[in-house]
Protein backbone atom coordinates (compact mmCIF):
# COMPACT_ATOMS: atom_id res chain seq x y z
CA UNK A 1 0.00 0.00 0.00
CA UNK A 2 1.46 3.11 -1.34
CA UNK A 3 1.08 6.41 0.71
CA UNK A 4 2.26 9.71 0.09
CA UNK A 5 3.85 12.72 3.02
CA UNK A 6 1.99 15.04 1.36
CA UNK A 7 1.39 16.37 -2.90
CA UNK A 8 4.39 16.31 -5.21
CA UNK A 9 6.58 15.12 -2.40
CA UNK A 10 9.18 12.44 -0.70
CA UNK A 11 6.57 9.17 -0.61
CA UNK A 12 6.52 6.79 2.73
CA UNK A 13 5.48 3.39 3.25
CA UNK A 14 5.05 1.73 6.38
CA UNK A 15 4.69 -1.64 7.46
CA UNK A 16 4.54 -4.14 10.86
CA UNK A 17 7.04 -3.13 13.26
CA UNK A 18 6.66 -2.44 17.36
CA UNK A 19 9.41 -0.69 17.16
CA UNK A 20 9.56 3.07 19.64
CA UNK A 21 12.59 5.71 19.76
CA UNK A 22 13.22 8.58 22.12
CA UNK A 23 15.46 10.09 23.62
CA UNK A 24 16.19 9.27 27.58
CA UNK A 25 18.12 11.05 29.96
CA UNK A 26 21.94 11.02 30.12
CA UNK A 27 23.85 8.13 32.22
CA UNK A 28 25.84 9.12 34.77
CA UNK A 29 27.40 5.90 35.78
CA UNK A 30 30.71 6.96 35.43
CA UNK A 31 30.73 10.50 37.38
CA UNK A 32 28.76 7.97 40.60
CA UNK A 33 30.94 5.34 40.22
CA UNK A 34 34.39 7.47 40.59
CA UNK A 35 32.73 8.63 43.72
CA UNK A 36 32.36 5.60 45.31
CA UNK A 37 35.20 3.88 47.19
CA UNK A 38 35.23 -0.53 46.41
CA UNK A 39 35.50 -2.25 49.34
CA UNK A 40 37.04 -5.56 48.09
CA UNK A 41 37.71 -8.89 50.00
CA UNK A 42 41.13 -9.95 50.22
CA UNK A 43 42.21 -13.63 48.98
CA UNK A 44 43.43 -14.25 52.79
CA UNK A 45 40.05 -14.04 54.54
CA UNK A 46 39.85 -17.16 56.70
CA UNK A 47 37.81 -18.51 59.52
CA UNK A 48 38.58 -18.43 63.38
CA UNK A 49 37.96 -22.06 63.81
CA UNK A 50 38.02 -22.33 67.65
CA UNK A 51 35.74 -19.29 68.20
CA UNK A 52 33.52 -19.55 64.81
CA UNK A 53 33.78 -15.79 63.94
CA UNK A 54 35.73 -14.75 61.27
CA UNK A 55 39.35 -12.72 61.23
CA UNK A 56 38.97 -11.24 58.07
CA UNK A 57 41.78 -9.63 56.45
CA UNK A 58 40.46 -6.97 54.39
CA UNK A 59 41.32 -3.69 52.41
CA UNK A 60 40.41 -1.02 50.00
CA UNK A 61 41.21 -1.92 46.22
CA UNK A 62 43.85 0.38 46.97
CA UNK A 63 45.54 -1.17 49.27
CA UNK A 64 47.98 -4.31 47.92
CA UNK A 65 49.36 -7.01 49.16
CA UNK A 66 53.11 -6.63 49.87
CA UNK A 67 54.49 -8.87 46.75
CA UNK A 68 57.35 -10.64 49.54
CA UNK A 69 54.16 -12.88 51.02
CA UNK A 70 54.77 -13.16 54.76
CA UNK A 71 56.53 -16.48 55.92
CA UNK A 72 55.30 -18.66 58.92
CA UNK A 73 51.68 -18.90 59.27
CA UNK A 74 50.76 -15.93 56.81
CA UNK A 75 52.50 -17.45 53.58
CA UNK A 76 50.81 -21.13 54.82
CA UNK A 77 47.38 -19.41 54.96
CA UNK A 78 47.93 -17.72 51.20
CA UNK A 79 48.86 -20.88 50.10
CA UNK A 80 45.83 -22.61 51.85
CA UNK A 81 43.39 -19.75 50.10
CA UNK A 82 45.02 -20.04 46.72
CA UNK A 83 43.98 -23.75 46.88
CA UNK A 84 40.44 -23.31 48.34
CA UNK A 85 40.22 -20.45 45.09
CA UNK A 86 41.50 -22.98 42.28
CA UNK A 87 39.09 -25.79 43.49
CA UNK A 88 36.20 -23.02 43.93
CA UNK A 89 36.74 -22.63 39.75
CA UNK A 90 35.85 -26.92 39.22
CA UNK A 91 32.78 -25.83 39.96
CA UNK A 92 30.08 -25.61 37.21
CA UNK A 93 28.92 -22.50 36.28
CA UNK A 94 24.49 -21.92 37.09
CA UNK A 95 22.50 -18.79 36.44
CA UNK A 96 23.72 -15.91 38.56
CA UNK A 97 21.43 -15.23 41.79
CA UNK A 98 20.93 -11.91 42.33
CA UNK A 99 19.10 -11.10 45.83
CA UNK A 100 17.51 -7.77 45.92
CA UNK A 101 16.72 -5.47 48.84
CA UNK A 102 14.80 -2.37 49.40
CA UNK A 103 16.88 -0.28 51.55
CA UNK A 104 15.41 0.91 54.78
CA UNK A 105 16.07 4.42 53.83
CA UNK A 106 14.04 4.69 50.71
CA UNK A 107 10.57 6.82 50.44
CA UNK A 108 7.34 5.24 51.26
CA UNK A 109 5.40 4.49 48.38
CA UNK A 110 1.99 3.54 47.63
CA UNK A 111 0.64 -0.03 46.78
CA UNK A 112 0.65 1.16 43.25
CA UNK A 113 4.30 2.00 43.46
CA UNK A 114 5.23 -0.98 45.29
CA UNK A 115 3.59 -3.29 42.74
CA UNK A 116 5.76 -1.75 39.88
CA UNK A 117 8.94 -1.90 41.27
CA UNK A 118 8.43 -5.38 42.49
CA UNK A 119 7.35 -6.34 38.48
CA UNK A 120 9.93 -3.95 36.97
CA UNK A 121 12.75 -5.34 39.17
CA UNK A 122 11.99 -9.06 39.64
CA UNK A 123 11.24 -8.40 35.17
CA UNK A 124 14.94 -6.88 35.52
CA UNK A 125 16.39 -9.70 37.43
CA UNK A 126 15.25 -12.75 35.50
CA UNK A 127 16.42 -10.98 32.16
CA UNK A 128 19.81 -10.72 33.77
CA UNK A 129 19.82 -14.44 35.09
CA UNK A 130 19.11 -15.81 31.88
CA UNK A 131 22.47 -14.16 30.33
CA UNK A 132 24.87 -14.33 33.06
CA UNK A 133 25.96 -17.65 34.91
CA UNK A 134 28.97 -17.58 37.52
CA UNK A 135 30.39 -20.14 39.99
CA UNK A 136 28.08 -20.42 43.14
CA UNK A 137 30.32 -20.43 45.94
CA UNK A 138 29.21 -22.77 48.84
CA UNK A 139 26.88 -20.79 52.32
CA UNK A 140 25.85 -17.18 52.92
CA UNK A 141 26.98 -14.48 50.91
CA UNK A 142 28.66 -11.89 53.61
CA UNK A 143 30.26 -8.39 52.59
CA UNK A 144 33.15 -7.23 53.74
CA UNK A 145 33.92 -4.31 56.24
CA UNK A 146 36.37 -1.77 55.05
CA UNK A 147 39.11 -1.95 57.74
CA UNK A 148 39.93 1.38 56.96
CA UNK A 149 36.76 2.43 58.54
CA UNK A 150 37.03 0.20 61.35
CA UNK A 151 40.38 0.54 62.56
CA UNK A 152 42.56 3.55 63.48
CA UNK A 153 46.09 1.09 63.08
CA UNK A 154 47.39 -1.52 61.04
CA UNK A 155 49.34 -4.36 61.53
CA UNK A 156 52.04 -3.66 58.59
CA UNK A 157 54.97 -6.01 58.78
CA UNK A 158 54.40 -8.80 56.57
CA UNK A 159 56.16 -11.29 58.79
CA UNK A 160 53.54 -10.92 61.65
CA UNK A 161 50.96 -13.91 61.97
CA UNK A 162 48.47 -10.72 62.27
CA UNK A 163 49.67 -8.76 59.11
CA UNK A 164 47.28 -6.57 57.83
CA UNK A 165 44.85 -6.70 60.24
CA UNK A 166 43.51 -4.15 62.94
CA UNK A 167 45.60 -3.35 65.50
CA UNK A 168 43.73 -0.69 67.45
CA UNK A 169 39.84 0.86 67.09
CA UNK A 170 38.46 3.51 65.35
CA UNK A 171 35.65 5.02 68.02
CA UNK A 172 33.99 7.01 65.66
CA UNK A 173 33.43 3.81 63.26
CA UNK A 174 29.38 3.37 62.96
CA UNK A 175 28.23 1.46 59.69
CA UNK A 176 29.28 0.56 55.93
CA UNK A 177 27.48 1.68 52.70
CA UNK A 178 27.08 1.51 49.85
CA UNK A 179 25.77 4.29 47.87
CA UNK A 180 23.52 6.05 50.03
CA UNK A 181 22.29 2.52 51.37
CA UNK A 182 23.28 1.77 54.79
CA UNK A 183 24.42 -2.00 54.66
CA UNK A 184 22.47 -3.49 57.26
CA UNK A 185 24.76 -5.51 60.32
CA UNK A 186 22.99 -8.78 59.13
CA UNK A 187 24.87 -8.68 55.29
CA UNK A 188 28.22 -8.11 56.93
CA UNK A 189 31.41 -10.23 58.38
CA UNK A 190 32.27 -9.07 61.69
CA UNK A 191 35.57 -7.45 62.91
CA UNK A 192 38.15 -7.62 65.50
CA UNK A 193 41.14 -5.96 66.90
CA UNK A 194 44.27 -7.78 67.19
CA UNK A 195 45.95 -6.26 69.79
CA UNK A 196 49.28 -7.92 69.20
CA UNK A 197 51.09 -8.46 65.94
CA UNK A 198 51.91 -11.91 66.69
CA UNK A 199 49.76 -13.00 69.58
CA UNK A 200 46.06 -14.34 69.13
CA UNK A 201 44.63 -12.08 71.51
CA UNK A 202 41.53 -10.22 70.05
CA UNK A 203 38.76 -8.16 70.44
CA UNK A 204 35.35 -8.45 68.83
CA UNK A 205 34.29 -5.19 67.68
CA UNK A 206 31.12 -6.25 65.68
CA UNK A 207 29.91 -9.87 65.42
CA UNK A 208 29.05 -12.38 61.95
CA UNK A 209 26.11 -11.36 60.38
CA UNK A 210 23.69 -14.18 58.97
CA UNK A 211 24.41 -12.98 55.57
CA UNK A 212 22.59 -14.25 52.58
CA UNK A 213 21.99 -17.75 51.26
CA UNK A 214 21.61 -18.85 47.44
CA UNK A 215 22.96 -15.25 46.74
CA UNK A 216 25.66 -14.34 44.20
CA UNK A 217 24.87 -10.57 43.86
CA UNK A 218 23.28 -8.41 46.58
CA UNK A 219 21.19 -5.50 44.55
CA UNK A 220 20.13 -2.95 47.09
CA UNK A 221 17.45 -0.59 45.06
CA UNK A 222 16.60 2.89 47.10
CA UNK A 223 13.59 4.73 45.97
CA UNK A 224 14.66 8.35 46.20
CA UNK A 225 14.63 12.41 45.19
CA UNK A 226 18.22 12.68 46.01
CA UNK A 227 19.93 15.79 44.89
CA UNK A 228 20.60 14.28 41.08
CA UNK A 229 17.36 13.32 40.79
CA UNK A 230 16.25 16.81 41.99
CA UNK A 231 18.69 18.97 40.39
CA UNK A 232 18.87 16.93 36.82
CA UNK A 233 15.74 16.73 35.23
CA UNK A 234 16.22 13.99 32.90
CA UNK A 235 18.07 12.00 35.74
CA UNK A 236 15.86 8.88 36.45
CA UNK A 237 17.98 6.74 37.84
CA UNK A 238 21.81 5.91 38.64
CA UNK A 239 24.00 3.29 39.90
CA UNK A 240 27.01 1.94 41.61
CA UNK A 241 29.12 -1.33 42.63
CA UNK A 242 30.58 -0.90 46.24
CA UNK A 243 31.92 -4.56 47.02
CA UNK A 244 34.05 -7.13 45.18
CA UNK A 245 35.50 -10.63 45.55
CA UNK A 246 39.26 -11.52 45.11
CA UNK A 247 39.34 -11.47 41.96
CA UNK A 248 37.44 -8.11 41.26
CA UNK A 249 33.60 -9.64 40.69
CA UNK A 250 30.99 -7.19 41.92
CA UNK A 251 29.14 -8.89 44.92
CA UNK A 252 27.09 -5.58 45.75
CA UNK A 253 25.70 -2.75 44.15
CA UNK A 254 22.70 -0.15 45.00
CA UNK A 255 20.52 1.56 42.19
CA UNK A 256 18.92 4.80 43.48
CA UNK A 257 15.27 5.15 41.30
CA UNK A 258 14.34 8.96 41.38
CA UNK A 259 10.98 8.70 43.58
CA UNK A 260 9.18 10.69 41.29
CA UNK A 261 9.78 7.99 37.84
CA UNK A 262 7.72 5.64 39.82
CA UNK A 263 4.46 7.76 40.43
CA UNK A 264 4.55 9.65 37.41
CA UNK A 265 1.71 9.42 35.67
CA UNK A 266 3.28 8.59 32.32
CA UNK A 267 5.06 5.93 33.58
CA UNK A 268 6.53 2.96 31.70
CA UNK A 269 7.13 -0.65 32.67
CA UNK A 270 9.73 -1.13 29.70
CA UNK A 271 11.14 2.11 29.95
CA UNK A 272 12.14 0.93 33.80
CA UNK A 273 13.10 -1.90 33.06
CA UNK A 274 15.17 -0.90 30.10
CA UNK A 275 16.88 1.33 32.14
CA UNK A 276 17.48 -1.18 35.15
CA UNK A 277 18.84 -3.71 33.03
CA UNK A 278 21.92 -0.52 31.45
CA UNK A 279 22.45 0.31 35.07
CA UNK A 280 22.79 -3.57 36.41
CA UNK A 281 25.01 -4.48 33.60
CA UNK A 282 27.21 -1.31 34.33
CA UNK A 283 27.53 -2.41 37.98
CA UNK A 284 28.15 -6.13 37.02
CA UNK A 285 31.47 -5.46 35.11
CA UNK A 286 30.61 -2.98 32.01
CA UNK A 287 32.37 -0.34 34.12
CA UNK A 288 36.04 1.52 33.37
CA UNK A 289 37.27 1.29 36.70
CA UNK A 290 36.97 -2.79 35.92
CA UNK A 291 38.39 -3.16 32.59
CA UNK A 292 42.10 -3.58 33.96
CA UNK A 293 40.37 -6.46 36.23
CA UNK A 294 39.12 -8.50 33.54
CA UNK A 295 40.38 -12.11 33.03
CA UNK A 296 40.94 -14.36 30.27
CA UNK A 297 39.36 -17.64 31.18
CA UNK A 298 39.51 -18.83 27.07
CA UNK A 299 41.15 -21.82 28.27
CA UNK A 300 39.07 -22.52 31.32
CA UNK A 301 35.82 -23.05 29.04
CA UNK A 302 34.92 -25.91 31.10
CA UNK A 303 35.33 -24.16 34.55
CA UNK A 304 38.68 -26.34 35.35
CA UNK A 305 42.16 -24.59 35.57
CA UNK A 306 42.56 -21.45 36.50
CA UNK A 307 41.85 -17.67 34.64
CA UNK A 308 44.62 -15.35 33.98
CA UNK A 309 44.63 -11.07 34.28
CA UNK A 310 43.78 -9.80 30.43
CA UNK A 311 46.25 -6.82 31.93
CA UNK A 312 45.02 -3.66 29.84
CA UNK A 313 42.31 -4.48 27.48
CA UNK A 314 41.82 -0.99 26.09
CA UNK A 315 44.24 1.45 23.42
CA UNK A 316 43.71 3.79 21.11
CA UNK A 317 43.77 3.01 17.46
CA UNK A 318 45.16 5.01 14.50
CA UNK A 319 42.87 7.05 14.51
CA UNK A 320 42.70 8.07 18.28
CA UNK A 321 39.78 6.01 19.12
CA UNK A 322 39.59 4.49 21.98
CA UNK A 323 38.71 1.01 21.97
CA UNK A 324 38.23 -2.64 24.11
CA UNK A 325 40.45 -5.31 22.48
CA UNK A 326 39.73 -8.86 24.00
CA UNK A 327 38.80 -12.33 21.62
CA UNK A 328 35.29 -12.18 22.12
CA UNK A 329 34.52 -8.82 21.61
CA UNK A 330 36.84 -8.76 18.57
CA UNK A 331 35.40 -11.53 17.26
CA UNK A 332 31.85 -10.77 17.43
CA UNK A 333 32.14 -7.25 15.82
CA UNK A 334 34.30 -8.58 12.96
CA UNK A 335 31.27 -10.53 12.66
CA UNK A 336 28.42 -7.77 12.90
CA UNK A 337 30.42 -5.47 10.57
CA UNK A 338 31.20 -8.40 8.57
CA UNK A 339 34.91 -7.02 8.47
CA UNK A 340 38.07 -9.46 8.19
CA UNK A 341 40.32 -6.82 10.46
CA UNK A 342 40.79 -9.32 12.80
CA UNK A 343 42.32 -6.41 15.10
CA UNK A 344 39.30 -4.83 15.24
CA UNK A 345 38.51 -3.58 18.68
CA UNK A 346 34.97 -2.25 20.14
CA UNK A 347 35.02 1.51 20.21
CA UNK A 348 34.24 3.35 23.72
CA UNK A 349 32.30 7.04 24.02
CA UNK A 350 35.09 9.93 23.25
CA UNK A 351 32.95 11.79 25.58
CA UNK A 352 32.28 12.07 29.05
CA UNK A 353 35.96 10.19 29.99
CA UNK A 354 38.02 10.12 32.31
CA UNK A 355 41.85 11.40 31.98
CA UNK A 356 42.90 8.04 30.97
CA UNK A 357 40.32 8.54 28.18
CA UNK A 358 37.42 5.59 29.24
CA UNK A 359 34.56 5.59 29.12
CA UNK A 360 31.92 2.71 30.41
CA UNK A 361 29.80 2.92 27.33
CA UNK A 362 29.62 2.22 23.55
CA UNK A 363 30.48 4.77 20.83
CA UNK A 364 27.07 6.20 19.70
CA UNK A 365 28.45 6.70 16.05
CA UNK A 366 29.21 2.57 15.33
CA UNK A 367 27.16 0.85 18.40
CA UNK A 368 23.57 3.21 17.76
CA UNK A 369 20.91 1.31 20.04
CA UNK A 370 23.00 -0.89 22.25
CA UNK A 371 22.32 -1.54 25.96
CA UNK A 372 24.88 0.20 26.80
CA UNK A 373 25.50 3.52 24.68
CA UNK A 374 25.41 6.91 26.88
CA UNK A 375 21.96 7.65 25.71
CA UNK A 376 19.02 5.40 25.15
CA UNK A 377 16.07 5.35 22.83
CA UNK A 378 12.25 4.21 23.78
CA UNK A 379 12.81 0.07 24.77
CA UNK A 380 11.84 -1.39 21.38
CA UNK A 381 14.66 0.44 19.68
CA UNK A 382 17.34 -0.75 22.40
CA UNK A 383 18.54 -4.29 21.85
CA UNK A 384 21.25 -6.35 24.55
CA UNK A 385 23.72 -6.66 21.81
CA UNK A 386 25.76 -9.55 20.96
CA UNK A 387 28.80 -6.59 21.80
CA UNK A 388 27.92 -5.86 25.14
CA UNK A 389 27.45 -9.60 26.20
CA UNK A 390 30.63 -10.57 24.57
CA UNK A 391 32.26 -7.91 26.57
CA UNK A 392 31.05 -9.57 29.77
CA UNK A 393 32.13 -12.80 28.60
CA UNK A 394 35.64 -11.36 28.46
CA UNK A 395 35.55 -9.96 32.39
CA UNK A 396 35.91 -13.74 32.75
CA UNK A 397 33.51 -14.05 35.84
CA UNK A 398 30.49 -14.95 33.70
CA UNK A 399 29.54 -17.64 31.25
CA UNK A 400 26.93 -15.92 29.09
CA UNK A 401 24.29 -17.00 27.12
CA UNK A 402 25.09 -15.41 23.90
CA UNK A 403 22.49 -17.44 22.07
CA UNK A 404 20.27 -14.87 23.59
CA UNK A 405 21.50 -11.57 22.50
CA UNK A 406 19.34 -9.24 20.37
CA UNK A 407 20.20 -8.39 16.59
CA UNK A 408 21.77 -5.08 16.49
CA UNK A 409 20.88 -3.32 12.95
CA UNK A 410 22.75 -0.76 13.35
CA UNK A 411 25.92 -0.74 11.34
CA UNK A 412 25.09 -4.33 10.13
CA UNK A 413 27.27 -5.52 7.67
CA UNK A 414 29.09 -2.14 6.76
CA UNK A 415 32.86 -3.08 7.42
CA UNK A 416 35.19 -2.16 9.85
CA UNK A 417 35.52 2.27 8.85
CA UNK A 418 31.53 2.22 9.85
CA UNK A 419 31.17 4.99 12.10
CA UNK A 420 34.39 6.64 11.65
CA UNK A 421 33.88 11.06 11.28
CA UNK A 422 35.51 10.40 7.89
CA UNK A 423 32.85 8.01 6.45
CA UNK A 424 29.78 9.46 8.16
CA UNK A 425 30.36 13.06 7.15
CA UNK A 426 31.26 11.93 3.51
CA UNK A 427 27.62 10.30 3.58
CA UNK A 428 29.51 7.21 3.02
CA UNK A 429 26.89 4.80 4.60
CA UNK A 430 22.66 4.77 4.14
CA UNK A 431 23.01 4.58 8.21
CA UNK A 432 23.88 8.51 7.96
CA UNK A 433 22.78 11.79 6.23
CA UNK A 434 23.32 14.83 5.50
CA UNK A 435 21.60 18.48 5.81
CA UNK A 436 18.43 18.41 7.47
CA UNK A 437 15.74 16.88 5.57
CA UNK A 438 12.88 14.89 6.52
CA UNK A 439 13.20 10.74 5.81
CA UNK A 440 12.95 7.48 7.86
CA UNK A 441 14.11 6.36 10.83
CA UNK A 442 16.71 3.22 10.37
CA UNK A 443 14.04 1.11 12.26
CA UNK A 444 11.64 2.26 9.28
CA UNK A 445 8.94 3.06 11.86
CA UNK A 446 8.94 6.77 12.24
CA UNK A 447 9.07 9.45 9.79
CA UNK A 448 12.13 11.36 11.02
CA UNK A 449 14.47 14.53 11.02
CA UNK A 450 17.98 14.54 9.92
CA UNK A 451 20.01 15.83 12.90
CA UNK A 452 22.97 15.56 14.74
CA UNK A 453 23.87 15.68 18.92
CA UNK A 454 26.66 16.33 21.48
CA UNK A 455 27.40 12.15 21.32
CA UNK A 456 27.16 11.94 17.16
CA UNK A 457 30.08 14.85 17.13
CA UNK A 458 28.85 16.20 14.12
CA UNK A 459 27.48 12.92 12.02
CA UNK A 460 23.94 13.47 11.49
CA UNK A 461 21.15 10.25 11.65
CA UNK A 462 17.29 10.24 11.27
CA UNK A 463 15.87 10.92 14.45
CA UNK A 464 12.45 10.46 14.64
CA UNK A 465 10.24 13.57 14.68
CA UNK A 466 8.99 14.87 18.21
CA UNK A 467 5.59 14.91 17.67
CA UNK A 468 3.39 11.73 15.81
CA UNK A 469 6.77 10.30 14.24
CA UNK A 470 5.24 6.61 15.28
CA UNK A 471 3.69 5.23 11.54
CA UNK A 472 2.25 2.38 13.77
CA UNK A 473 -0.21 4.54 15.69
CA UNK A 474 -3.68 4.40 14.06
CA UNK A 475 -3.81 7.71 16.17
CA UNK A 476 -1.57 9.71 14.28
CA UNK A 477 -3.49 9.34 10.89
CA UNK A 478 -4.80 13.05 9.80
CA UNK A 479 -7.90 13.76 9.43
CA UNK A 480 -10.48 15.58 7.01
CA UNK A 481 -10.16 16.31 3.70
CA UNK A 482 -6.69 16.57 1.55
CA UNK A 483 -5.62 13.11 2.58
CA UNK A 484 -1.75 12.43 1.23
CA UNK A 485 -2.09 8.68 0.76
CA UNK A 486 -0.54 7.77 4.16
CA UNK A 487 -2.19 5.23 6.67
CA UNK A 488 -1.08 4.73 10.20
CA UNK A 489 -1.35 1.55 11.28
CA UNK A 490 0.06 -1.61 12.90
CA UNK A 491 1.46 -2.67 10.13
CA UNK A 492 2.83 0.52 8.53
CA UNK A 493 6.60 0.87 8.08
CA UNK A 494 8.30 4.22 6.63
CA UNK A 495 10.22 3.93 3.74
CA UNK A 496 12.05 6.72 0.91
CA UNK A 497 9.97 7.07 -2.64
CA UNK A 498 9.94 9.66 -5.59
CA UNK A 499 5.91 9.00 -5.84
CA UNK A 500 3.37 11.50 -5.91
CA UNK A 501 -0.21 11.64 -5.39
CA UNK A 502 -1.77 11.68 -9.13
CA UNK A 503 -4.82 13.70 -9.48
CA UNK A 504 -8.18 13.18 -11.77
CA UNK A 505 -8.13 15.79 -14.43
CA UNK A 506 -11.83 15.41 -15.11
CA UNK A 507 -12.29 15.80 -11.85
CA UNK A 508 -10.36 19.27 -11.83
Amino acid sequence: MLHTLHQHSTALLFLLSLWLTSSHGKCVFDEVQQSITVTRAEESTVKNRSTGSWAAKQSRTNIQRHPAVARGSASSQHLQVQRQMERAMMIAMSPIRIHTWIAQESSALSEVDRERLAVAVNHTVSIISSLLSVRHTAGPLLLSRDINKYCKFIWRNVSATNYNRCGRANSSYKNETCLSVTIPDDHLRGCAVFHHPDAPDRTELRHEGAGLNNTDFLLYVHIQNSHRCTTQPSMLAYAAHCQSDPLGRPLAGTVVICRDRLRHQNYRHDSTVQLLLHELLHVLGFSRTLFNTWRDCSHNIKGGGKCSPHGQVTNLDEEGQMRIYTPSVSHVLQEHLNSTDTTLGAPLENLDVDSAGLSSHWEARVLQGSIMSATLAEPSGVQIDQITLAALQDTGWYSVNLSRAQSLVWGQGEGSLFGSLPTCHDNMSLYFCTGSGLGCHYLHVHKAECVTDLYLEGCRIYKPLENKSECWKEKNQPGGVGWSGEIYHSDSRCFFSNLSKEVDPTLV
